[in-house]
């Protein structure tokens, strides 16, 4: 698990249910994409600059027509909305969880 800086989003029209495509700045792994269903508790421009958590070393993963390299963490909150989970103060992208 690491920690990225999200630096873009989309509306992902083709997902099944509502969600986002992520772009994820990794620091020294790289820039990777995400989808996430967190459209209830997010808008685009909250995203932009927040640093979260995400599990990068699984395999891409197809979501209709979107390769998924890495997995954004969260917890089920009210009403099964997705809470990002996030550090509490800003670190280097790319750190990993101790």
């Amino acid at each position: 698990m690491r920690i990225g800086t999200i630096i873009n989003v989309n509306d992902f029209p083709n997902a099944k249910n509502p969600a986002y495509q992520l772009e994820i700045d990794f620091g020294q792994l790289g820039i990777k994409k995400s989808s996430a269903q967190i459209t209830s508790l997010y808008s685009k421009e909250d995203l932009i600059g927040k640093q979260i958590m995400a599990v990068v070393n699984f395999p891409k993963k197809q979501i209709a027509t979107f390769m998924s390299e890495c997995l954004v963490m969260g917890v089920y909150g009210n009403n099964n909305d997705v809470i990002l989970l996030n550090p509490e103060r800003k670190v280097e992208n790319g750190s990993k969880i101790g």
